[in-house]
């Protein structure tokens, strides 16, 4: 990355073509927050990885709660409620729990959902589209139980989580769908992101009663060389059930919660100063969080990280890869970024799926554990 600290000015040449960001805000230095990397996907060559999001980067669990707790005070503490919290599948599931618990502390008629990839064999209530990424369907749940689904159904207030906005146009097509499938109470929307760069799209589009909030706002320019040739994508967009299914009963935001407990591994010690990696894998990723929070707190040196289905090129903030089967039985690639053999003296792999559903590879790799969520 390259960054002229006068203007803010950062870029980084990809393989197709010329990325410059301008940054006019930041809570921090924009180089503490994202760095750059290419992704192997014909529709958008770019991808700005989070350094605080614990997805692409491993980072320390303080270090992501920091970031939940400055997203969480820039939302409006005056919402109409109740407020309907959603994080967008699959980065930023995890980001938007945070944001949650974080805002959830000064009110109590606030629920959380995500956007997800992967049917629980429950109603759905509606499906939009994110249509530059690899895995451009999404669907949203209908709850179970009977108060999460009322208070999803009449919520005035809608707050959307993802780690990035590059144009705003995801956000707008979540709204509308949810709109159009019911939700027609609403008065106020919030938008919240690590980095924002699409300007006031999603205010101009949705009205008035927006608000985009952010934890860095700036602008890009993507001077595309068209002779590039395009990079074939891996097929992960999928919406599928997998071989191993889900249980309604262990979810954690597919079908809306209040708060989520702190269940994995309850009895795990750990050496104080031990180097500890805690991964989550693909969406199943606040209660491992919870798990690393807990063990930083106990003493060791903890740093989080997730598997995706996200296929990104090496280079730039992309320094390593490990590609392995997913773990739901659906037959795609997953990916492990930035993360090398013998780098952490312990490796725990935390699963929503059994544990022979792991990747046998990746176990090995990294000579790692698995922790299966049971509660």
């Amino acid at each position: 990355m390259d960054r002229n600290t006068a203007a803010h000015t950062l870029s980084a040449q990809l393989m197709r073509g010329l990325l410059e960001v301008e940054v006019e805000g930041s809570v921090g230095a924009p180089d503490a927050l994202f760095g750059f990397a290419e992704r192997h996907n014909p529709k958008r060559a770019f991808l700005f990885v989070s350094k605080v999001l614990g997805r692409h980067i491993p980072a320390r669990p303080s270090v992501m709660n920091a970031s939940y707790d400055s997203l969480a005070a820039k939302i409006p503490a005056d919402l109409p409620g109740p407020v309907l919290v959603i994080g967008m599948a699959e980065t930023a599931v995890g980001l938007g729990a945070g944001v949650h618990r974080a805002y959830s502390r000064t009110r109590a008629d606030t629920v959380y959902m995500v956007s997800t990839r992967h049917p629980t064999g429950t109603g759905l209530f509606t499906r939009f589209e994110e249509e530059h990424s690899h895995a451009s369907a999404h669907l949203i749940h209908m709850p179970v139980e009977a108060d999460i689904r009322d208070a999803m159904l009449n919520a005035r207030s809608l707050v959307l989580v993802d780690d990035e906005a590059s144009t705003g146009k995801t956000f707008i097509n979540l709204h509308r769908a949810l709109v159009e499938a019911g939700l027609g109470k609403l008065e106020q929307v919030v938008t919240c992101v690590l980095t924002d760069w699409s300007g006031s799209a999603v205010r101009d589009s949705i009205g008035p009663s927006t608000h985009q909030t952010s934890l860095l706002q700036g602008s890009y320019r993507f001077n595309e060389d068209v002779d590039a040739p395009l990079p074939v994508m891996p097929a992960v967009g999928t919406v599928e059930a997998g071989d191993w299914p889900l249980s309604a009963r262990n979810d954690w935001g597919r079908l809306g919660v209040r708060q989520v407990a702190d269940t994995l591994a309850p009895d795990l010690q750990i050496k104080a100063g031990e180097r500890v990696l805690v991964v989550g894998t693909s969406e199943f990723v606040w209660r491992p969080f919870l798990l690393a929070e807990r063990l930083e707190r106990a003493g060791a040196d903890v740093h989080f990280s997730s598997t995706s289905r996200s296929p990104i090129a090496l280079g730039h903030a992309i320094e390593h890869a490990l590609s392995f089967a997913d773990n739901y039985g659906l037959g795609i690639p997953n990916f492990l970024y930035n993360v090398s053999p013998g780098q952490f003296d312990r490796v725990l792999i935390c699963s929503e799926t059994p544990a022979q559903a792991v990747s046998a590879q990746l176990l090995k790799a990294l000579n790692a554990q698995v922790i299966v969520n049971e509660q």
